[in-house]
């Protein structure tokens, strides 16, 4: 999912039973931001965009697809819808902004790791000084092999827990010269690919994982500064087409090196197919005026959307959780003849909905620590 492979899928549930897991920035209006020209509110083009991403990463967990990072970079596309809301929030005073957002962040991140830690105790894991990145994810937050299809997901709050506190600086840099920025964001995964190799450890794959995602911040911020809006479509449409065939290019030909061209292990094409792809969909919303406002008449299908939206780190958080907790619950299904006779058990797909099924509990459990966090009145659903 991310710019590495964070661990093996779930195993499919079959008979005998088997012995066997960014956050979202709000995008409701911010209190004293001035309405960009697009106006402010609900943008129904980035929830769909953001809710799309978010199934993707089930089915990725779910199946391990190589191709599915090709068909849709689901965390390019939540690092910039991420990068636009942060460059709106912006507009007001900084260390408001970020204590906001850390603040939005962090109790969900606490409640979901009070359960996978204390599971990681009972399973025999001994934390060292580490542990503080349980606290505050600047880090990867250590733990055992039990519980690393759980933890492995971290990756992105830590990234995006960095891009947050980075932003008033990356985002003056990129206002003294947009374009030109813009473009050289991708310098940073060029020198950690070809310049200079970061250490194997917390600090080297943090960075890794920034300049991986750095132009699609980036990206946010020239979308919701209107610099997308005044390119012409030509050099546009030439910079996405050439990223993605050289990152498509890259990941095909450098299959010896780490077995697949799954972009989840290929960080340097990654950075590019993810550049070429969000740019083209980022674009398409300011040149083309897509907006998917039709979507409020479909009710149920917009209210789904929303919630996705409004639980995206409750989500995000739990769903590992549930692809695990679907294995032992498939398997009980074999003790029930009808289940046996009737139900695709051995099927992934079968495991795919269980799972959603699960996911569905847990943000009707857990959700409402989101509205805690955003200091609102606690609901089941949004």
């Amino acid at each position: 999912m991310g710019a590495h492979r964070r661990g093996a899928r779930p195993p499919v549930a079959e008979r005998p039973p088997m012995t066997e897991l960014p956050a979202a920035a709000d995008t409701s209006p911010q209190p004293g931001a001035p309405q960009a020209r697009r106006g402010a509110g609900r943008d129904r083009y980035f929830d769909v965009l953001r809710a799309v991403a978010l199934v993707r990463v089930v089915a990725y967990h779910t199946f391990e697809w190589a191709w599915a990072g090709m068909v849709l970079p689901s965390m390019g596309i939540m690092f910039a819808l991420a990068g636009t809301l942060m460059a709106r929030s912006l507009e007001r005073p900084a260390l408001t902004v970020i204590r906001s957002r850390v603040r939005r962040l962090l109790p969900p991140f606490w409640f979901w790791g009070l359960f996978v830690v204390v599971a990681m105790l009972v399973h025999g894991w001994m934390p060292g000084w580490q542990i503080v990145y349980w606290i505050v994810p600047l880090g990867d937050p250590p733990g055992n092999a039990w519980g690393e299809q759980a933890w492995e997901i971290l990756w992105y709050l830590r990234t995006y827990l960095w891009f947050v506190l980075l932003s008033p600086l990356l985002l003056r840099l990129f206002r003294l010269a947009p374009v030109a920025v813009l473009v050289l964001s991708l310098a940073p995964v060029v020198i950690v690919q070809f310049l200079w190799t970061p250490p194997e450890n917390r600090f080297g794959t943090g960075l890794t994982d920034l300049a991986t995602y750095l132009f699609c911040w980036m990206l946010g911020f020239a979308h919701r500064d209107g610099v997308l809006e005044r390119l012409k479509p030509l050099p546009v449409v030439a910079f996405s087409l050439a990223a993605l065939a050289y990152g498509g290019w890259y990941a095909l030909t450098h299959q010896a090196e780490t077995g697949t061209y799954d972009l989840d292990d290929i960080p340097y094409a990654q950075a590019f197919w993810s550049a070429g792809f969000v740019t083209l969909l980022m674009y398409a919303k300011v040149r083309l005026g897509v907006d998917l406002a039709r979507l409020a008449r479909f009710r149920r299908l917009d209210r789904l959307v929303r919630i996705f939206n409004a639980r995206a780190v409750t989500l995000y958080l739990w769903h590992e959780i549930a692809l695990v907790l679907a294995v032992p619950l498939i398997d009980t299904f074999w003790n029930v003849p009808a289940f046996e006779a009737y139900l695709p058990l051995e099927s992934q797909w079968f495991m795919f909905g269980v799972g959603w099924v699960l996911i569905a509990v847990f943000v009707l459990l857990c959700g409402w620590v989101e509205d805690v966090a955003a200091r609102t009145r606690p609901r089941l659903l949004p």
